[in-house]
């Protein structure tokens, strides 16, 4: 167990204002504290530039015992990070997919959430689709873009992805790359919401009406996809709940629980203003 005033760390990496801005995170935390503060835990978090910066905290907790454990978000494919705590002998969780099974792991159906937007998408008649992802070297936008081309496949349905950060900049850069596709997509699928929300604003300012031109869904809901102009359907989980399951998941890590794999929430679709027929 935590001892009291025990401290979990979390690091994430980019830009401090950037993620001040993102609910999902924000959430997560809120989640995380729920599940840890009854075990008098609660969560340090530090926001470093880039990978190096985050391993060599992870160096610095681990040798002056800052932290009794760490969560691990944003994983990408041949990770050094659980490499990395395993070698420092800091326990960890990882919020994700990831070949560790050394550490417990709490993982959503990023795939399936992806084959829901295109069944969702394609039963409305829509048969060119556009997706803006996070970064592509992360796991769970890989098994977004392998669930949305296997899915497509099955519909018979033109997928054109876009590569973009998470920020609203990159959102707008976005959803025009995809506009100027031969032939464009009728729909567009985004992968946060500030992206989304940002885009769904270019959109209406430049004339494209929506849902009218473009029909607009985004994974992971939040108050602002709720309070956008019209409001965004999404693909939803509870951000909340996860962060619970990701609190939980430490605690028993620092119980003495062998690793286990914890499922995360089920995905809901939320169907607003934003999604219409082609």
């Amino acid at each position: 167990m935590p001892a009291p005033g025990g401290l979990i760390g979390l690091v994430l990496t980019g830009s401090a204002a950037r993620i001040g801005v993102e609910p999902f995170i924000m959430e997560l935390i809120a989640g995380m504290e729920e599940a840890l503060s009854p075990h008098g835990a609660t969560v340090l978090l530090l926001v470093v530039p880039d990978l190096d910066a985050e391993l060599d905290t992870y160096r610095r907790w681990a040798g002056d015992r800052t932290v009794q454990a760490v969560v691990v978000v944003n994983l990408v494919h041949g990770d050094t990070r659980p490499a990395c705590l395993a070698g420092l002998g800091l326990p960890a969780v990882l919020a994700g997919r990831a070949d560790a099974p050394s550490f417990p792991r709490v993982v959503t159906d990023d795939a399936g959430a992806a084959t829901i937007a295109v069944e969702m998408l394609a039963g409305l008649g829509h048969r060119v689709i556009g997706r803006v992802s996070g970064p592509a070297d992360l796991v769970h936008t890989a098994d977004r873009t392998a669930g949305m081309h296997a899915a497509a496949t099955r519909h018979d349905v033109l997928v054109h992805i876009v590569e973009g950060d998470y920020g609203p900049e990159s959102g707008v850069r976005g959803v025009r790359a995809l506009l100027d596709r031969d032939p464009p997509p009728t729909a567009v699928v985004f992968d946060n919401d500030v992206m989304a929300v940002a885009a769904e604003h270019e959109l209406i300012r430049s004339g494209v009406s929506v849902p009218g031109g473009v029909s607009l869904l985004v994974h992971d809901d939040s108050p602002l996809c709720e309070l956008a102009v019209p409001p965004l359907s999404a693909l939803s989980i509870d951000v909340h709940e996860h962060g619970l399951t990701v609190g939980r998941a430490v605690i028993a890590a620092l119980d003495g629980a062998e690793p286990a794999e914890y499922p995360g929430p089920p995905i809901r679709v939320l169907r607003r203003e934003s999604t219409g027929p082609s």
